[in-house]
């Protein structure tokens, strides 16, 4: 068991947001290109919640107030090419539209469109495992298949 000064931790924020049959989701373009959430890693002067609403509004143009924590999802990793190994935790909340419009405002990073998708086609979509994740706390009866892995 490793100590927790032996290891890196990542720590990330995702917005949980739904409108009738539908999810907004963000396109990751990263190795294995895929659907995600809005949200992502939070920087190391902001809280959490400013994290999600900051990445939220990056990834997907939407200005959000945060609801109730929905739940939180760890995974470790050993990686070769890192010099140490790494945990990643991950922290969902429930969140509201305020304002804005639908339209990624990020240049160069990992996402490249939002869009709103069914829950029905979320069946034949490739998805990051944080989409399943998210799909069970709000819309258990609609939990898919494998997913793609990370992110």
């Amino acid at each position: 068991m490793l100590h927790f000064t032996e290891y890196d931790t990542r720590l990330a924020g995702y917005a949980v947001i739904t409108r009738e049959d539908t999810i907004l989701l963000t396109w990751f373009n990263g190795a294995k290109p895929c659907w995600s959430l809005p949200g992502g890693g939070i920087e190391f002067d902001e809280s959490i919640e400013e994290g999600v609403i900051r990445e939220a509004k990056e990834e997907s143009g939407y200005d959000i107030v945060l609801g109730t924590l929905l739940g939180t999802h760890s995974f470790t990793d050993v990686d070769p090419d890192r010099a140490r190994p790494f945990k990643s935790v991950r922290i969902f909340y429930s969140a509201e539209i305020t304002g804005g419009t639908l339209g990624t405002l990020e240049v160069g990073g990992t996402t490249d469109y939002a869009e709103w998708v069914s829950f029905t086609d979320l069946a034949d979509q490739p998805c990051a495992e944080i989409v399943d994740l998210a799909v069970g706390y709000v819309r258990p009866d609609r939990v898919r298949r494998p997913q793609v892995s990370g992110r």
